[in-house]
Parts: C-alpha cells; sequence; structure tokens
C-alpha cells in the first residue's frame, strides 16, 4: 500500500507544480497568451494559447530561420564594380545590409587597388537589382531610421548620422565623411544637435548617397572622383574589375540583427532568400513563396502567416503553437539570440503589442521553449512571466 501511495505522490508533485505555474501566470496576466514546451514536446502551459496573435519584431526569428536554412552561416552579400574604357566606375548593388563605413573604408581600398589611382571620370550606380517601386507593407507608417527604405545599393541602413547646429551640418560619426546630399537632407528633415534621419522619400535620394559616400571613401583611400554621380544600368559584356564580398558572414549580421532589431536589415536579408532561390531581381512575392514553401515542409504555412520578414507589418499573424515548433527548428541556430538570466529570446514591440519568445533553463523541466504574447504596452510584464516560467517550472 505504502509503495502505491508513493507512487500516486510523485505523480501528482510535477501535477501539483504545473497548476501553480498555471495559477501564477494566469494571476499576472489572464488575458495573455502563454505557452511553454519542454524538449520532449510536451505541453507544460497553455494559456489562450489557440489565439492568432500579432509577432511584432518575434518574427524576425522565422526570417533568420529561413535565412540560415537557405543562404547558409557563411553566406556573404556581394558588390559588384565595373571600370569602362573612359574610366567610368559603375557599381552594381546586390542587397548588401551592411554597407556602413568601416565596410566602405575597407572596400574602397581594394577597389582603388584594383583601378588604381587615376581619377575616375565618373560613377554609374546600378540598383536594378531592386524594383524601384518596391515597398514592404508596414513601412509607410513610419519614418523612423531603422525603418528605412530598402534598395539594392545602400549606404549606413540607408540613413545619415549628422550633427546640426543652426544651418552648419557636419557628422556624427568620425569613420563617416559629411557630403553634400547629406547636409542638404540633415537640413531639411534634420533637428537640432545629434540625430539619423531615414532616405525613406525616394529611392534616388538614397542611391544618390550611397555614391557620394562611396567617392567620398574613394578620395580617402587615395583615388579621386571627377566626374558626376548618376544612375544607369551596367553595359553588356563589361567585365567586374573588383568584387566586394561582405566581411561579416550572414551569421553574424543575423545575430546583430537579433539583437538590435533592424527592420530594414531584416528585410535586406528576407528579400534576399527569395533572390537567391528564384532569381533576380528580388520581389516580396519571391521571397513569401520560398518562404512559404519551408514553412509547408514543416506543416506551418496556416500557423505562421508573414506578410514581410521584419515584423513590422500588423498583417503578419502566428499562432503560438506553430512559433513554438518553429522554435525547435531555430535550436540549432539559438545562440544567435540575446541571452541573459538564463534564456535565449526575441522581443517585439508595437504600440498596443508585446511579444517575448526563445528558450529558458528551468529546475524541473530542464531547458524549454516559451511564446508570450500581450495586447498591451506593458513590455516590463513580458519579462515578469518569463522569471515566473522559469521558477514555477
Amino acid at each position: 500500500m505504502w509503495r502505491h501511495l508513493l507512487a500516486c505522490a510523485l505523480l501528482l508533485a510535477p501535477t501539483q507544480a504545473l497548476a501553480g505555474a498555471r495559477e501564477k501566470l494566469a494571476a499576472l496576466a489572464p488575458a495573455g497568451l502563454v505557452l511553454v514546451m519542454d524538449e520532449k514536446g510536451n505541453e507544460l502551459v497553455a494559456q489562450n494559447a489557440d489565439k492568432a496573435f500579432v509577432p511584432a519584431s518575434v518574427a524576425k526569428v522565422v526570417t533568420a530561420w529561413l535565412a540560415m536554412e537557405i543562404l547558409g552561416s557563411d553566406y556573404r552579400f556581394k558588390t559588384r564594380f565595373y571600370l569602362d574604357r573612359d574610366r567610368v566606375l559603375y557599381i552594381r548593388g546586390g542587397g548588401d545590409p551592411f554597407l556602413v563605413s568601416e565596410e566602405l573604408a575597407r572596400l574602397a581600398s581594394a577597389l582603388v587597388a584594383a583601378v588604381g589611382k587615376q581619377p575616375l571620370s565618373g560613377i554609374v550606380l546600378d540598383a536594378s537589382y531592386y524594383p524601384s517601386d518596391i515597398r514592404i507593407p508596414g513601412i509607410e507608417d513610419t519614418d523612423e531610421a531603422y525603418d528605412a527604405l530598402n534598395s539594392a545599393l545602400a549606404v549606413n541602413f540607408n540613413t545619415i548620422h549628422a550633427v546640426r547646429k543652426g544651418k552648419t551640418v557636419g557628422s556624427a560619426e568620425e569613420q563617416t565623411p559629411i557630403t553634400p546630399l547629406a547636409i542638404s537632407q540633415f537640413l531639411e528633415r534634420g533637428g537640432q544637435g545629434r540625430g539619423r534621419i531615414s532616405l525613406t522619400q525616394s529611392p534616388t535620394v538614397g542611391l544618390q548617397y550611397a555614391g557620394e559616400l562611396i567617392a567620398a571613401f574613394i578620395e580617402r583611400a587615395g583615388g579621386s572622383v571627377k566626374g558626376k554621380i548618376s544612375t544607369g544600368a551596367v553595359p553588356e559584356g563589361l567585365e567586374p574589375v573588383y568584387v566586394h564580398r561582405q566581411s561579416r558572414p550572414l551569421s553574424e549580421i543575423l545575430a546583430g540583427l537579433l539583437l538590435g532589431s533592424n527592420n530594414y536589415i531584416a528585410n535586406q536579408v528576407f528579400l534576399e532568400i527569395g533572390a537567391h532561390r528564384l532569381g533576380g531581381p528580388v520581389s516580396l512575392k519571391k521571397s513569401l513563396q520560398v518562404a512559404n514553401e519551408m514553412l509547408g515542409r514543416h506543416g506551418l504555412t496556416e500557423s505562421i502567416r508573414l506578410e514581410e520578414g521584419s515584423g513590422i507589418s500588423r498583417g503578419n499573424r502566428f499562432t503560438a503553437r506553430g512559433l513554438v515548433q518553429l522554435l525547435h527548428l531555430f535550436e540549432p541556430y539559438a545562440t544567435l539570440l540575446r541571452s541573459g538570466d538564463g534564456a535565449q529570446f526575441k522581443t517585439g514591440t508595437f504600440s498596443g503589442v508585446s511579444t517575448l519568445a526563445g528558450y529558458a533553463d528551468t529546475s524541473k523541466h530542464g531547458r524549454v521553449r516559451f511564446v508570450i504574447a500581450l495586447t498591451s504596452n506593458d513590455g516590463a510584464m513580458r519579462f515578469r512571466l518569463l522569471k515566473a516560467i522559469q521558477s514555477e517550472l
């Protein structure tokens, strides 16, 4: 008899612990969505888990998984340079999301070494890899710098970081030269003091700034540009004189993306997924097709619905069970996520939306996968719920 009683007690203990965890989570956020699953796929907590929710930037986990699976961890974005007999330099953008100033300095040194220091008679920018009318759902609703317009050829995330004092504008970064367009744009749209503006009003503005900044770095590297900067196509039959491979592998770009949550970077990566699989030019339609094919292989097309790759669109819709399954697929790449206090996670924040998803260590159930979604602006509550999951499980 005592053995039977002991066995019953052992069975009841974990059940009671789970009930206690559920009660605590329900008390903290009764309307919140919470799903916790252990490594064997057992649901430990499921509160409002059948409701679809807006993932916000948690959607970047899906983009990162697609990118690692389709492009690979060491994938490098490329920018190609061509020189004709008149020393006109043609630059064909390849959608590199990380053509930041430090990368441009490296690029310019290699380019000048390849073409020589004789003056260039002009620069022609070819951004045809991206359609000029490309738009990402949700981007039109914001002018935040991290939501800049996506482009085949953009520098510093298609933004300008400057300091304004009266009508004087200078660079806010020692490594970034100031250019005429940067000055005029910041005088028109920037406030006093230090700030960053996005180049969202026209694709040609961002492209012109890319050309001016590349020209400035060419001059820093010992070259010179005497002619004008214009847009156009690379002539047929002209071979590249230099192909710049991004110094950061995709895995490093994604780690920065999942930490900083830049929507521009996320959709540059997302657009590359479709073009890599189906051929250029990029299109949102191609990337969504590839994404849905990949999700469909795992039965996730109904539970993870994407409109774009950053989470900025409120048209994105996930279910908790779908995202928990995706987290299982993403687990080989979990080290890309932000980590701290025994958890690896990604946050998502919109007006009226706070989400959190990832992996957490618990004392009784080991490593678990979790999804938390709140229809509120209480970003701290999602972390209180995570702490409750860790302490009660």
